[in-house]
């Protein structure tokens, strides 16, 4: 017959329940880490791809700008003799500008009220 005193069969049950515990513990905290990791990463691909469009929208702003001045300048030299596709020209880079210009406003706007 076997015999167990209360102490070494308190002893072995909490022995039994501490130790899948122990492990469970590790493999959270190595999981934690783990999803940690990748959203750091995520958040400076997205803080990367939020500067590539800043510079993509400057450089769009920066060409428009340099396409009117050209048209604008080309327009004065009288023997240049603009005709109605450099007027076009000039008023749909100007309109687009503006269009661009108001869609990043009311962006920035949602942005400010989004929660």
């Amino acid at each position: 017959m076997i015999t167990i005193n209360v102490s070494d069969l308190l002893l072995a049950f909490i022995a039994a329940l501490g130790i899948p515990s122990t492990i469970m513990g590790l493999l959270t905290w190595r999981l934690k880490k783990r999803i940690e990791a990748a959203e750091e990463e995520q958040s400076q691909k997205n803080n990367g791809q939020k500067e590539l469009i800043m510079i993509l929208v400057q450089s769009t702003r920066a060409s428009i700008a340099l396409g009117e001045a050209t048209a604008r300048a080309v327009q004065r030299i009288p023997d240049a003799h603009c005709n109605g596709d450099m007027h076009a020209a000039l008023q749909y880079a100007t309109d687009i500008k503006h269009r661009q210009k108001d869609f990043l406003d009311r962006q920035g706007i949602d942005a400010l009220l989004d929660d």
